[in-house]
C-alpha cells in the first residue's frame, strides 16, 4: 500500500534550501568559463574585455537578486526571525523553522561567495598570458 505524503506548498519546499547554492554554482561556472574561453580564444571574438566585464557584472547582479529572493523566502519561512533556534523538536513546525533558518544561512554564504567570485573582474583589465 502506498502512502501519499502531503506536498509542502509555498516556501516550505525543500528546493528552497538548494536555491542559493545552485545560483552560486551557476554563477561560478558562467564567470570562470566565459573568462577562460575568452582569454584562450581572444582573437576569435569581436568584443573587448570590457564588454565581458560588463556581462559578468550583469550576471552577478542577477545572481545576487536571486539569492536575496531566496533569503527573503527563507526569512519568511523562519517566521521573520520571531522564533529563536534551536529548532530541535520532532514537529513539523520546528522542521519548517529549521529549514528556513538553514536556508537563510546558506543564502548569506552564497551571497558572499558570489561577491568573491565576481571580485577579480574588478581588478582585471585584460587577459594575461
Amino acid at each position: 500500500m502506498r502512502t501519499m505524503l502531503p506536498r509542502p506548498s509555498g516556501p516550505e519546499s525543500l528546493w528552497t534550501l538548494f536555491t542559493a547554492p545552485v545560483v552560486w554554482a551557476a554563477h561560478f561556472l558562467i564567470c570562470y568559463l566565459s573568462v577562460a574561453i575568452y582569454c584562450a580564444k581572444q582573437e576569435r571574438f569581436s568584443i573587448g574585455f570590457d564588454a565581458l566585464r560588463i556581462a559578468i557584472g550583469i550576471v552577478t547582479a542577477f545572481a545576487l537578486v536571486a539569492i536575496l529572493v531566496s533569503a527573503w523566502l527563507a526569512w519568511r519561512q523562519w517566521g521573520f526571525g520571531a522564533h529563536d533556534p534551536p529548532h530541535d523538536e520532532p514537529t513539523r513546525h520546528d522542521r519548517t523553522l529549521f529549514q528556513g533558518f538553514a536556508t537563510l544561512l546558506l543564502s548569506g554564504l552564497s551571497f558572499i561567495a558570489v561577491v568573491f567570485v565576481a571580485l577579480p573582474v574588478l581588478f582585471m583589465t585584460e587577459c594575461s598570458r
